[in-house]
């Protein structure tokens, strides 16, 4: 049967699972190996949208086998072909059904896999679904209460927020991945994470924002105390004092090389606006009461 004609297994398959006048029930069981037969076959002769087609049809006949975890597999198959095909929609609709499938059968960790496969296939062409997957697929895993194995996920959200140069969506994924590391209980990613949104605040010119972010950061024990902290309070002061070498000599620190590429990419390029004004409004704030108590 492996060597005849992929288009008519197929053929057959089909025949199988229509009722009629002569077939009173479907048989899924027979159909579906035609269908998997059918799609190596094509698979093979790199014919992908025909072995797409057929990795779908034997996905449902799985389905209908009850075996969630074999038509997952089928589903995957088919939105890996459909990422050869550039046909991105589709890519996105079956891992995320694959995913459903896998959660399905209890399977939380290749269930958040699929969707995190779906996410970096989609990060080029559509990247704001490539974020929406990643977010998916670490809900799953939170749910199941494994935090720990979505930190990268987080990463690669905030990443391609970067990207689209949303960083303030890109500071606030940070800020999730460290509440679920203190979850996990991962001191130094929470603390990396919270220094990380700092540097991203900055690298948008968002002062005031990274200030209030380090302050909220700051209420966490583990961050007060930590190398991150010193990290993120040293480059707030730079900008403080408009110090523009001083910010550049903190970018280029040991804890800062410790982070994520994308984020150590940002933190050398620091500043990135003008820092002489905020040196004037601090100087202003000083100056005003030696105002009020010269009596000269």
């Amino acid at each position: 049967m492996s060597t005849s004609d992929p288009n008519k297994l197929i053929t057959k398959a089909d025949k199988l699972t229509k009722l009629g006048f002569t077939r009173w029930t479907a048989d899924w069981r027979s159909a579906t190996v035609l269908y998997e037969q059918a799609a190596n076959a094509f698979r093979l002769a790199k014919d992908y949208e025909k072995a797409k087609t057929a990795y779908e049809k034997a996905s449902k006949g799985q389905e209908m086998l009850s075996s969630p975890w074999d038509a997952a597999k089928h589903m995957e198959s088919a939105a890996a072909l459909a990422k050869e095909l550039s046909n991105w929609r589709e890519v996105a609709d079956f891992y995320r059904r694959a995913s459903e499938l896998y959660i399905e059968c209890g399977r939380p960790q290749p269930a958040s896999d699929a969707l995190a496969k779906g996410a970096r296939a989609l990060e080029d062409t559509m990247p704001e679904e490539a974020i929406q997957l990643y977010t998916d697929a670490c809900t799953v895993l939170e749910e199941d209460e494994r935090e720990q194995m979505a930190f990268d996920l987080y990463r690669a959200a905030a990443n391609v927020y970067i990207k689209l140069e949303k960083y303030t969506d890109a500071a606030s994924l940070m800020l999730k991945l460290g509440l679920a590391a203190e979850k996990s209980n991962a001191i130094n990613s929470q603390c990396k994470a919270y220094l990380s949104a700092v540097i991203i605040y900055l690298y948008a010119h968002d002062f005031k924002q990274a200030e209030k972010c380090y302050n909220d950061c700051s209420q966490v024990d583990a961050f007060l105390s930590s190398d991150q902290n010193r990290c993120a309070s040293k480059l707030l002061a730079a900008y403080t004092d408009g110090d523009v070498e001083e910010i550049k000599r903190v970018a280029q620190s040991s804890t800062i090389s410790h982070l994520d590429h994308v984020i150590i990419k940002l933190a050398r390029k620091l500043p990135t606006g003008d820092v002489s004004a905020l040196k004037g409004r601090t100087a202003e704030g000083e100056e005003a009461p030696l105002d009020e108590n010269d009596l000269t």
